[in-house]
Formats: C-alpha cells, structure tokens, sequence
C-alpha cells in the first residue's frame, strides 16, 4: 500500500486536511456500503448527515420522485424531504426514470436553489400604481380568481374567440392548457416556438408531419449532430448518455458546429462549417450516397413518394425506380464536393472523407439537429430538411440506430374530456400573409398590435420574458404599457422577471418539485412516461393529512396552474356558458374535477 507523503502528513498534522491515510477501514465501525434505496423504503429512508461530519448523526428522509423543470428533458429527481422539519434538504437522480435513469446534469439537483430563493415570488400580487411602476399589493387566491375571471367571462361573453390569450415560454405538460383554452371556446394559445425551434420543425414536418427527431444514438454506426448536443443542446442529459455509449461501442461521432464545442474535441470528425451553409454539405453527402449505389432501394421505393415527383416534375420519363435515381442525381449534380467545400469553407478533402463515413452508415446513421444552424439563418429549415434526407435515402429512419419521427416516441394521454376546437381563427398568431408559418409569429406580436390589427382583453404569460429574450424588447414594454391594446396582464411565474414587471397580476407557480404535470419527451429510442408532483403535497398524503389543493403544502402560497386553471375555469362560468361541463368528475356526478382524479 502507497505510504502518504511528507507533505500529506504535515498537512494532515497541522489539521489542514483530514486524516485521509490508506489504512484499512474496519467495517464493523464503519458499516457497509450501501446500493440505492428500494421504493418500498422510500418514506422510510435514513442515512448519514454530512453536514454533521466527522459525527455519525442520521436522519431520516421521504424520498418522494418528481421530474427536473430546467429544460424539457424531465429528467428524473428524487425530493429528499426531512421528516422531521418535513422540508426539502437535496434532489438527487432518480435512477428510475426511463430517461435519465438516475443521472442529471448541474440543473437537476440545483431545483434546491431554485425552492430556496431568497427573491422568490411567495404570494399573489396586484398592482397598485400604473404598470411598470413597481407598486404591487397582495391579494388571495380567491381575489385573483374573481377579479381574472370576471375579466375573462366579460370578453367571452362578447363571442370574440381571439381576444383572450395564454403566451407560454416553457410548457412542461402534456396539453393541459390547449384543453382549457379549447373549454373556454378561443384561439388564445401562443407560443415563443417561432425564435427557437420552428425552423428544424418545419424541415422535419415536410417529410412526415411529425416535426422532431427521435434518434438511437446507444445503436448507431455513425451519429451526425448539427451544433453540440453533447453537452449544450436539447436533451443534454439523455442524449449524452447514449451518445457515450454508442461511441464506447464502436460508433463514429461527427459534430458540425462552427464552434470548438466540448462535444467537437471528442468527435472523431469535426467539421466548422459556415453558418447557415449546411444544406450544401448534406445534398453533397445525399450525392456521394447515390453516386455510390449505398441508398436503401427498398425503402426509398416503398416509401418516398418518388412516383408522384416522376409524374409532377418528368411526365414525359418512364415512371421507373432506375430512371429516378438518374434524374435524382441529375436534380443535385451541382452539389459537389467541391461546391460544398467553398460554400461551407471547410477542406475539400474533410468533405468526402466524412462523406464516405456517412454514406457507408445504412440503417444505423443516427442524426439530430434542433436549434442552432436551422433557427440561426435564414432559410435554416432546409438544414433540418436536408440532414433527414439521409436518413431516408439509406433507409435509417425507424430502425435500430437510425432516427424516428418524435411521435414514436412519445406518450400521449387519453383525457377524460376533450373539448371541440374553437370556431375562430387568431390572425395575431397566424396572420394570413405568413401561410408557411409553422408555429404561432410570436415574435411579431407587439407590432401587429401597433400596426391596430388585434387586441388582446386578456393576456396571460407563463414563464415568457419577451423583455429580456426579444431584440426588440423595448417594443414589448411598449404593448404591455397600452391598457388600450391589452386589458388586463397576468404573469404566471415563479420568480420575478422583465415582463411580470409590467403586468396587472403576477401569480407565483411552482418549480419542478411543486406542480403536476405529465412528461414524455423523445430523448431516446423508446417511449416512457414520468410524473412530476409537488412532493411536500405527497409527504403530506404520507404522513395521514389531506390537502385540497397544492398552495397549501408549497412554500408560502405558491400554486400550480394545473389546479390554477380548474378553478378559474369553474368562476369564470356564470351557468349559461357551457365550461364547467368539461371540469366536471367522472367519478362524482356533478361535482367539480379535483387534481388527483385529473391524473387519477
């Protein structure tokens, strides 16, 4: 055994480190190492206080599981919750979870922060003086949802479908609120998905509808990521994982990011291609693949749609699998290497290198891009469009280490009532002059608004900062200050930011461990379901307490919008309007829907 060196010993003598010497542990002193909890013990979890250190002082936990909120990843935590202050002391990895399977980046366990905010928002607020002014009273609960319903049945009652709006940064649920939207009878939902990732959507959407990738990096020969999904890019936590694992078993890793990444200097290839040139680098690889007969005929031919291409663009050619594939070849004969090398500005030689690893791939050529290159430039729909072309000409998409449609992926649940679509149309989401928009023109809101097309009676924000995100945030603080254009704004947020700043109401919602919502995500080759929940409410429920809603176990009063949204929606309904039908139990005759028979 390696004797401790003279300086480890001063130090340790000097008791500026402690005594970490190699001797053997006595583990009769000591205990045994132990495996992570099983979930039959989990309300009865005890291990050592490490704050009490060097003293062996336990304490015992509920560990009750919920899901991360600081990306869309919802990857797996686990509260540990103090029985005996019943507060949250730590969030851990669940390895549980399907998707993370225990793992976490800095983000997950960091919810500790986030719960603890000294500046967090606590209880609601109303503001006093003009907007903008920073003079806010508190209210209750029942204040808010008085004074916003009444607001909202005034405009419904008008028969406007388009004036009451729900403008959502980050989601985290399955459809809970288009379903409420749907009750109320509007087209009010908006979204901030036109800045960041409508653009790969849209690339995605014209091959198949579904508008993301789903890919097997853990199966694949070769993964192809456009940006630096490693460690930086959506899903980081899920796909790193499998991204390591399929390189430990034998798969190239190619990154194309004009940037060093941390994900790039572990790549086999790197390519720093230009901003926005993508497209030509994909249709030269597409070539290479054709020229080199490595396309997957039988895929190609029963199921691209390359007959109606014959007949729209060659109606004179025989209508032949072999004559597509020269006019295929024809169509993208100026996409050499060489033009792609200029265009990209990378070496010639890199481009064919890495386009023979891509084309020998077959049906384990695993692909993804989601922000960056295809939101970044103009015309960035044509990377996404582009990057699945090969997936589809070598026949790799659905397959074991290919890429699938998202949808495949991904759990939808069944609700126990599903309203109709509202009988009118948004023009301030989806003006006529945009037909190709993919998703709501968010980013243009407050200037359809200056230009007089549309108000908004009433205006809901759920973790959306336009202020700050937007370059043009200045036009933003614009709208939300003309009373005229915006009736009433209402900030539902967990913390204060730029744009609750300007609103009528700010109301303050849970973090990841202090709402309910369902997650399902395509991070990987498989479909899984999670639940996050407030898991002082589940302590409470533990420990033999009932609790009607989640404000009451959360840190002061702050509340979810799953609840939030049941009760609004039962004031808003005077008795004639038809809402409350789609609250009502399905387990108790004419009574109102309580949250756990919602998820029941």
């Amino acid at each position: 055994m390696k004797k401790d060196s003279l300086i480890e010993r001063i130090a340790v003598k000097l008791k500026i480190i402690p005594d970490l010497s190699r001797r053997e542990i006595n583990l009769k002193n000591h205990g045994i190492l132990r495996k992570y909890p099983s979930p039959e013990n989990w309300h009865n979890h005890t291990e050592l206080d490490a704050q009490a250190w060097p003293k062996r002082i336990e304490k015992k936990y509920s560990l009750i599981p919920t899901t991360c909120f600081n990306c869309e990843s919802a990857c797996g935590l686990m509260a540990y919750v103090d029985k005996e202050t019943g507060k949250v002391s730590k969030f851990e990895g669940n390895p549980h979870h399907p998707g993370s399977r225990g793992r976490n980046c800095a983000k997950g366990p960091a919810t500790i922060n986030q719960i603890n905010d000294t500046e967090r928002i606590l209880f609601p607020l109303r503001r006093k003086g003009d907007r903008g002014s920073g003079e806010w009273e508190r209210i209750s609960w029942e204040e808010a949802l008085d004074d916003i319903a009444s607001k909202i049945r005034s405009s419904l009652k008008t028969g406007a479908k388009d004036k009451v709006v729900y403008h959502v940064g980050r989601p985290g649920h399955e459809g809970y609120t288009n379903r409420v939207l749907k009750a109320w009878g509007v087209d009010g939902h908006n979204s901030h998905t036109n800045i960041c990732s409508a653009g790969a959507r849209t690339g995605y959407a014209l091959w198949h509808k579904h508008d993301r990738p789903s890919p097997d990096h853990a199966n694949a020969k070769v993964i192809l990521l456009t940006s630096s999904h490693l460690e930086t890019g959506h899903y980081f936590n899920p796909h790193a994982q499998r991204i390591l694992e399929g390189m430990m078993d034998g798969a190239k890793l190619i990154v194309i990011d004009p940037r060093l990444s941390n994900t790039a200097a572990m790549a086999d290839h790197w390519l720093p291609t230009w901003p926005g040139s993508e497209p030509a680098l994909f249709l030269a690889w597409a070539k290479i693949i054709l020229e080199k007969k490595l396309y997957d005929r039988e895929f190609i031919e029963n199921w691209v749609n390359w007959d109606e291409w014959m007949k729209a663009e060659h109606p004179k050619e025989k209508c032949e699998f072999d004559r597509f594939i020269e006019l295929l070849l024809i169509e993208y004969e100026k996409y050499t290497p060489e033009y792609a090398a200029s265009e990209c500005r990378i070496p010639v030689e890199q481009v064919i290198e890495v386009g023979e690893v891509v084309a020998s791939a077959g049906k384990r050529l695993c692909t993804h891009v989601w922000r960056a290159a295809a939101i970044g430039n103009l015309g960035g729909w044509q990377v996404s469009r582009t990057l699945h072309f090969l997936n589809v000409l070598t026949g790799s998409v659905g397959t074991e280490g290919g890429t699938a449609p998202n949808s495949w992926s991904k759990f939808k649940p069944e609700l126990f009532d599903e309203p109709p679509d509202p009988d009118g149309w948004n023009e301030l989401h989806f003006p006529p002059e945009y037909t190709l928009s993919h998703f709501e023109m968010s980013h243009i809101l407050p200037h359809m608004i200056k230009e007089g097309r549309g108000k908004m009676d009433v205006y809901f924000t759920r973790v959306f900062n336009p202020v700050w995100t937007y370059p043009d945030g200045f036009t933003w603080i614009e709208m939300l200050q003309n009373k005229e254009a915006l009736g009433c704004h209402i900030a539902l947020t967990p913390t204060w930011n730029e744009t609750a700043f300007f609103a009528d109401y700010v109301l303050p919602m849970g973090h990841a461990s202090e709402r309910h919502d369902i997650n399902s995500y395509a991070t990987s080759a498989g479909k899984w379901v999670a639940f996050r929940q407030p898991v002082l409410r589940e302590f409470s429920r533990r420990e033999g307490k009932d609790v009607e809603f989640t404000h009451e176990t959360n840190p002061g009063e702050v509340w979810e919008e799953d609840e939030f949204w049941i009760e609004l929606s039962w004031k808003i309904d005077d008795g004639t309007m038809g809402i409350r039908e789609h609250f009502m139990s399905p387990y108790r005759e004419n009574e109102k829907i309580t949250i756990d028979e919602y998820y029941k």
